[in-house]
């Protein structure tokens, strides 16, 4: 057996080759001093590097543009705000003036400084921050030691896995596909900002491992697998066995991708399911439609924000909306409004220190306190749906009168809108994201103001078992399976056939066979999960019977423990569909 490191899923994907282990970081800077007559000297050689990084990186943020899109280059932004801020400019000229030392030296220790000072807040848009002062840090240093730049992480020119303590945004954008086959770091999370640019690259991730770049002995091989979050290092023959046989699986559905993009998802005894897919931004929707997305199940909008020192205009926003609109002009487009808070905030809000982040000022919260930042959405989501079917959805909602609010303000910009002249439908949808506990016990009062529901099962489940999603030494502790979780999915699924409103699923519990055959078997017939998995999804969708799945959820229901409830799970859905073929985190504990 090889050895197992679990993580967090970062980029999908999965991928085997040898390892290829990026030691970056901060080079050594010898302490000099200069004399006065130098003081000036030391001041231009710093001004001199400070020009040289920003052309460097509008250079790379140019071609991430061509390469990747307009929203992914966004993402050196803040690096180029940094070169021009107050603080990293005036600091550094102020430690080469009064302490006479060297540009380079003066320049770490203000870095470091800032650094420090960062790390003693518990703001969580910090880990980025200081991500990009590293990466900043690094870049400068070495033009003022007059050392080669970084960022060679293609080895011999053979394909390999890139294992690092972590990544920079510059670094990953110079990867290619054909050599970088995948990516395993110590730290980093889904919204870290080499991480998005991972996933736009089509590279398989894994981060949060904590300490893989340390357990690394040499000349061995490793597996990514960004799905689940799971790295196996030196893989035995079984596990490489395993690897290549899903391959050769992914490798048959990309083959017929066409073909089973065109079928419908429909069970085997002709129940219909809605499959939609979970987009992070505007650029995924054809690709999401080319592997059989039946709309929008999960729109992510905090691309627009994070990472950005002003907030975005609404003709800006408007427009991304527009967009995937096109794509599916005739399908529902499901718009989550801006789900800050926990591990998202954009540098332009002034977040207070908090100890728990993830329980604290997050989503809907968020946005009523900050109307000038949440009414400029509102308005261009409004205008939006004059171009399709719009349903606009609510994260961490908890109370009727975070909703009852929304409804207040969207009226107030529809007025706004009729006087200006503005064209849009006043036939959109309204609805929430079912993903705490109270939002799951107080779903009969919601439903009173809401036209749908959408569950969120990676919230509802972290929540759920005061496990933290995010954290990889809890992973094992993290189960959709739980009893008490799938009893809630049960009872909103409930409430919302009552009530009369679609009741949609759009978290990873989605994505695994047994969690689709889980939620069919609930009564949850719209899924919305992230567009490389369609294909897995409509299959199993295609291959079971929803009598089975409902026989089988009555029985995990009835279940004491998560391992009878996945058993149960998989015993009902038999033969059907052959879990040894899929990636998910739960499936495979049964294999």
């Amino acid at each position: 057996m090889g050895r197992i490191c679990e993580g967090l899923p970062i980029s999908e994907g999965i991928a085997i080759g040898p390892v290829l282990q990026v030691r970056w970081g901060v080079p050594e800077v010898p302490h000099e001093t200069v004399p006065e007559s130098r003081v000036d000297e030391e001041v231009e050689r710093f001004h001199a590097a400070r020009a040289w990084a920003a052309e460097r990186l509008e250079g790379v943020r140019d071609r991430t543009a061509k390469r990747l899109g307009a929203m992914e280059a966004r993402i050196f932004d803040p690096q180029l705000l940094m070169l021009d801020d107050v603080e990293v400019v005036e600091g550094t000229v102020r430690y080469i003036r009064e302490n006479h030392l060297t540009a380079p030296r003066a320049f770490e220790w203000r870095m470091l400084e800032l650094q420090a000072r960062w790390m003693r807040t518990s703001n969580p848009m910090v880990l980025d921050r200081l991500n990009d002062l590293e990466d900043l840090l690094v870049r400068v240093l070495h033009r003022l030691l007059d050392l080669p730049e970084p960022g060679d992480l293609t080895g011999d020119g053979a394909g390999a896995i890139v294992v690092a303590r972590n990544l920079t945004p510059s670094l990953t954008v110079q990867m290619d596909h054909s050599r970088v086959l995948g990516i395993a770091t110590d730290l980093g999370t889904r919204t870290s900002h080499w991480a998005i640019l991972a996933r736009s690259m089509d590279i398989p991730a894994v981060g949060g491992l904590v300490d893989i770049s340390r357990r690394i002995v040499g000349n061995e091989d490793a597996i990514v697998d960004g799905r689940v979050g799971r790295v196996i290092l030196d893989p035995s023959e079984r596990e490489r066995a395993v690897f290549v046989e899903r391959k050769v699986r992914i490798r048959a559905w990309e083959d017929g991708l066409p073909e089973l993009a065109r079928l419908d998802p429909v069970t085997l005894d002709g129940q219909p399911i809605a499959l939609r897919a979970n987009l992070d931004l505007p650029g995924e929707a054809v690709r999401a439609r080319d592997h059989g997305a039946e709309g929008v199940g999960l729109f992510r909008t905090e691309f627009l924000v994070v990472g950005r020192s002003s907030m975005p205009e609404e003709e800006e926003q408007y427009e991304s909306y527009r967009q995937v609109l096109a794509v599916f002009p005739r399908q529902p487009v499901f718009i989550r409004t801006y789900d800050l808070g926990g591990d998202k905030f954009p540098m332009f809000l002034h977040m207070p220190a908090e100890e728990n982040p993830f329980l604290g000022w997050r989503a809907i919260r968020v946005c009523l306190d900050n109307l000038d930042l949440f009414r400029p959405q509102l308005r261009a989501v409004l205008r939006a749906t004059a171009h399709g079917d719009v349903r606009i959805l609510l994260p961490l909602v908890n109370d009727v009168e975070e909703v009852v609010r929304v409804r207040e303000l969207l009226a107030e910009e529809e007025e706004h809108l009729r006087r200006e002249g503005q064209p849009f439908s006043p036939g959109y949808k309204l609805g929430c994201l079912v993903e705490t506990p109270a939002a799951a016990l107080h779903a009969v009062e919601l439903a009173r103001h809401c036209d749908f529901f959408s569950l969120g099962t990676n919230d509802l489940v972290q929540y759920t078992l005061a496990v933290d999603r995010t954290n990889a030494r809890l992973a094992h502790l993290y189960n959709a399976f739980h009893p008490a979780v799938i009893r809630q999915l049960h009872l909103v699924s409930r409430v919302g056939r009552a009530a009369g409103i679609e009741v949609s699923a759009c978290g990873e519990m989605a994505s695994d066979p047994l969690g689709t055959f889980l939620l069919l078997g609930l009564g949850i017939t719209a899924l919305s999960v992230s567009w490389p998995s369609l294909p897995e999804v409509k299959k199993v969708i295609r291959s079971v019977r929803i009598e089975d799945a409902r026989a089988a959820a009555r029985k995990a229901l009835a279940a004491p423990t998560p391992r009878d409830v996945i058993r149960a799970l998989a015993n009902g859905i038999g033969e059907a569909v052959d879990l040894s073929g899929f990636s998910g985190r739960w499936s495979q504990s049964l294999t």
